[in-house]
């Protein structure tokens, strides 16, 4: 499996690509920006974009969405919860960021345990609300991309319209420490971590 993160846009979000190495086709999880930099290295690994998942309708997650799609063909996957924000810049923060963006609606919708296969890999999606309502955490093999979930040693907000502390404590005990310790997270900013690290020394996992 290729695996490759991208720091994106002015909230320092990470964009992932991940691609089937002997097919070459690929999904990006949360373009949230510098879409010169993700079609880039798109170009440069000559991946075949099939799909783009968001794991939550925040601006700092899509904000290059519509151009990588345009420009690759692929198609854009949310949660039905989060629907709203591709078209809304209020839900997505983008207006409390200062940008009025061209708004969408997506290809498809991203249900709990839903399939999306891209040459010989799957990747799973688990609903995991709490930061957002519509929020998801995507597995593939030995790997969670949580979002804004769960973060290195840390957790997402829950400050913001449409999240719940204690949903997003239910779905990181009930959805992510269900999996071994080696199973790597990647979170939506910061460095990865592993599941075996956040049970054992997460704050917010371990009072």
């Amino acid at each position: 499996m290729f695996l490759e993160r991208l720091v994106v846009g002015d909230l320092d979000s990470n964009c992932y690509l991940v691609a089937s190495e002997p097919t070459k086709e690929a999904i990006v999880i949360d373009p949230g920006g510098s879409a010169g930099v993700i079609m880039d290295t798109i170009a440069a690994q000559e991946l075949d974009v099939k799909y783009i998942i968001l794991t939550h309708g925040h601006y700092d997650h899509f904000e290059a969405a519509l151009d990588i799609a345009r420009k690759t063909g692929a198609k854009i996957g949310i949660h039905k919860l989060d629907e709203a924000a591709l078209s809304q810049p209020s839900i997505s923060l983008a207006t409390w960021l200062g940008e009025n963006p061209e708004t969408f609606t997506p290809d498809f919708e991203l249900t709990d345990g839903q399939i999306i296969k891209f040459g010989d890999l799957e990747a799973k999606i688990l609903a995991t609300p709490g930061h957002s309502p519509g929020s998801i955490t995507v597995n593939i093999g030995n790997t969670l991309f949580t979002g804004d979930l769960l973060f290195n040693r840390s957790i997402g907000r829950t400050d913001l319209a449409g999240g719940s502390y204690e949903t997003l404590l239910k779905s990181v005990r009930e959805r992510i420490l269900k999996y071994p310790d080696q199973v790597k997270v990647y979170p939506g900013h910061g460095p990865s971590t592993t599941v075996g690290d956040e049970r054992r020394h997460n704050p917010y996992l371990t009072d």
